[in-house]
């Protein structure tokens, strides 16, 4: 095996390894019963939440914005860790759209403190009805 082939395939499972640690150092859970948002009642909801994070609020709502009435995302994050964080949030429905956005959006009054939350709505475009399947993913980004 030349040496461009052995270094290929040694960044290759260098990559494959990373991801897997990556992706085992989230939990990926579905949302209890009584959680489920009114509006994917019935629906396909799945959730990977980081270790660091507390999904206490995953709510759905209609209200007016950019002129028609649209489907509107409410996340609230309770910081489950011994340090302040923020959060990256993003939602993906089955029709290929997506939403999401930073918890704080700003830092300049600080991040999420151990115990606190932080919330956001996030609006979804041209959305007038709920989709069939939402994926809710919650990770920590460095400060």
């Amino acid at each position: 095996m030349n040496h461009n082939k052995r270094l290929f395939i040694y960044l290759l499972g260098l990559l494959l390894a990373a991801g897997f640690l990556f992706t085992s150092c989230a939990k990926s859970t579905s949302m209890a019963p009584g959680k489920t948002p009114k509006c994917a009642v019935g629906k396909n909801l799945t959730q990977e939440i980081a270790a660091e994070a507390e999904v206490t609020e995953f709510s759905c709502f209609f209200k007016k914005w950019d002129g028609s009435e649209t489907l509107h995302y409410k996340v609230t994050i309770k910081n489950t860790a011994d340090t302040p964080q923020r959060f990256k949030v993003n939602i993906f429905l089955d029709n290929g759209k997506a939403v999401g956005g930073l918890i704080p959006r700003k830092t300049k009054k600080g991040l999420v403190k151990p115990g606190a939350t932080g919330s956001f709505v996030y609006p979804v475009n041209d959305m007038a009805d709920t989709p069939g399947e939402v994926t809710l993913f919650v990770k920590t980004i460095a400060q």
